[in-house]
C-alpha cells in the first residue's frame, strides 16, 4: 500500500510539474507597450474578446507552443488587447476611446479596422501597421505567419510560395536561429 501511494504521490508530482512546463508568452498591456522602447522588434498585438472561442483556442493550443513562444518572445513585443474593453488608449501620440455601452459589438476606437476575432496585427518599432493577421491557426502555421515577416521574407516572397518552400528551405535555417 506504502508503494502505491508512493508511486502516486510521485505521479502526481510529475504532471503538476510538466503541465506548468508549457511556454509561455510574455504578454504586456498595451499601456506598457505604448511607453516601451523595442529597438528592431516589431509590436505583436493580438485583438481578442472574452465571449471569442477562437481567441481562447489560439490562448491553449497555439501561444503554448514553445516555438510560437520563442519567435514572439525574441522578435516581438507581444501585446493582449482586449477589442471590447473600457479604458483610453495612446498608441503612436493618438488617443483612442472605448466604445460607449459593453459588451459585445461595443468595439474599442483602437480596433475599429479589426474585422473579426482573433486578429493579430503586426505593427512596425513607431507604431504604424505592417500587417493584419485574421483568424484562427494551429501552431505549425503559425511559425510560419510569424516567421515571414521576422525573416523579412514577405519582400521577397508571395505569402503562398513562402508556405510551399518553408518546410524544406526555410525551417531548417530558422530551427539552428531559434536555438
Amino acid at each position: 500500500m506504502k508503494k502505491i501511494l508512493g508511486t502516486l504521490a510521485l505521479l502526481s508530482i510529475f504532471t503538476f510539474h510538466f503541465s506548468n512546463c508549457q511556454a509561455q508568452v510574455q504578454w504586456h498591456s498595451i499601456a506598457e507597450a505604448s511607453k516601451a522602447s523595442i529597438g528592431e522588434k516589431m509590436y505583436f498585438i493580438d485583438f481578442y474578446t472574452s465571449w471569442c472561442g477562437y481567441c481562447k483556442k489560439m490562448d491553449r493550443e497555439t501561444f503554448t507552443d514553445p516555438t510560437v513562444a520563442k519567435i514572439l518572445n525574441k522578435y516581438f513585443y507581444p501585446v493582449k488587447f482586449n477589442a471590447e474593453g473600457n479604458e483610453p488608449v495612446t498608441w503612436a501620440g493618438k488617443t483612442y476611446n472605448p466604445a460607449k455601452g459593453s459588451g459585445r459589438n461595443h468595439t474599442h476606437e483602437f480596433a475599429r479596422n479589426v474585422s473579426g476575432y482573433p486578429t493579430f496585427v503586426l505593427y512596425r518599432a513607431d507604431g504604424t501597421p505592417l500587417q493584419a493577421i485574421p483568424g484562427f491557426y494551429p501552431p505549425k502555421d503559425f511559425v510560419v505567419v510569424l516567421w515571414y515577416f521576422v525573416s523579412g521574407d514577405f519582400k521577397r516572397y508571395s505569402y503562398e510560395q513562402y508556405r510551399q518552400i518553408f518546410d524544406k528551405e526555410i525551417r531548417p535555417a530558422m530551427e539552428k536561429t531559434l536555438k
